[in-house]
C-alpha cells in the first residue's frame, strides 16, 4: 500500500498547499491512502469544519488533530458527524470524537489510524500515551484485522517521539511525529519494520517562525514583551510529510521517503 502522511497544515498558506498539490500527488504517486494533520489549518489555531471539509475534498482520507483540537468551537459538533476526523486518543474523556478508527482503503484493505498526545514539555497534562496506544495496537494487529496502521505522535520532545516509535516497532506500519513544525532528517524503517520520522514538518510558509509571521515572535524573544497576536505567515507554503510503502500481508514498511513539495524547502519525494 502507498501511504502519504502530511504534517501540520498551517493557516491559509498551508491550506493552499494542500489544495494545490495533494490532488496531483494522489494521481502521480498512485496513493492508496492519505492522512493529514490539520490542527493548525484555521488561523494557525485549531481546525474549523469548513476547512476540514476543504482538506477532505482535496484528497485526504483522514484528518488528525492535536492539542488545539477544539480551539475552533464548531469542531465540537463537526467531529461528531464526520468519522474521517480523529482527535488524540488520550485527550479529555469528555471530548467528542474518537482517537483511533479503522478506515477502508482500495481493494478491501483496512487501515488503522490513531493519534496520541505526548506528555513531555506539553502545557497540559494528558493521559499516558503508551498505555493508550498499547490497547489499540493489541485490538488491531497488523496482518490480521488491518493491512496497515499509522500512529500520529503529537508532542514536543523528540525523545518521547523516538520512544513511541520503538514502543510501536513491529506493531504499526508508520509512527510519525507532529507538532513542532520542522521536518527532521531521520526518516527510516526501524528494526521491526515500522517506518518512522520524529517530525513530518508543517504544510506552511517556512519564511516564518514555525509558520507564524516573524515580527511578533521575534519581538517576544528579543524583548520578552508581547505587543500583538501571532498571525500565520502567508507566502507560498511547502507541503511536508512522509511517504511510505507497506506490505499487505505483514503491514510492515518496505520503503520510506521524506516529502517536500513547493515553497522554500528543497524538493523531496518518491522518484
Amino acid at each position: 500500500m502507498k501511504i502519504l502522511f502530511l504534517g501540520d497544515v498551517m493557516g491559509r498558506a498551508g491550506r493552499a498547499a494542500i489544495t494545490n498539490h495533494l490532488p496531483r500527488l494522489r494521481t502521480e504517486w498512485k496513493l492508496d491512502f492519505v492522512v493529514v494533520n490539520g490542527e493548525n489549518a484555521t488561523s494557525g489555531m485549531g481546525l474549523s469544519g469548513d476547512h476540514a471539509q476543504l482538506i477532505l475534498d482535496a484528497g485526504a482520507d483522514v484528518i488528525t488533530l492535536g492539542d488545539h483540537a477544539f480551539d475552533q468551537k464548531d469542531m465540537l459538533k463537526f467531529i461528531a458527524q464526520e468519522p474521517r476526523v480523529i482527535r488524540p486518543i488520550n485527550f479529555s474523556k469528555a471530548a467528542p470524537g474518537v482517537g483511533a478508527r479503522v478506515f477502508n482503503a482500495p481493494g478491501g484493505r483496512k487501515v488503522l489510524v490513531a493519534q496520541v498526545l505526548g506528555q513531555v514539555f506539553m502545557k497540559r497534562p494528558f493521559d499516558d500515551p503508551f498505555s493508550a496506544l498499547d490497547g489499540v495496537l493489541k485490538q488491531y494487529p497488523m496482518g490480521g484485522q488491518v493491512q496497515a496502521s499509522l500512529i500520529d505522535i503529537h508532542c514536543e520532545a523528540t525523545s518521547e517521539k523516538m520512544a513511541t516509535g520503538h514502543f510501536c516497532d513491529g506493531r504499526a506500519s508508520i509512527v510519525v511525529g507532529t507538532h513542532t513544525h520542522v521536518p527532521t532528517a531521520d526518516a527510516m524503517i526501524l528494526p521491526g519494520g515500522t517506518a518512522y520520522q520524529s517530525d513530518a514538518g508543517m504544510c506552511g510558509d517556512y519564511n516564518s517562525v514555525i509558520g507564524m509571521e516573524k515580527t511578533e515572535p521575534l519581538r517576544r524573544f528579543i524583548t520578552g514583551m508581547p505587543k500583538a497576536r501571532f498571525t500565520p505567515a502567508t507566502e507560498e507554503a511547502t507541503l511536508s510529510g512522509l511517504y511510505v510503502e507497506t506490505d499487505n500481508m505483514t503491514g510492515k514498511a518496505t520503503r520510506v521517503e521524506m516529502v517536500r513539495q513547493g515553497g522554500r524547502l528543497a524538493p523531496a519525494g518518491p522518484a
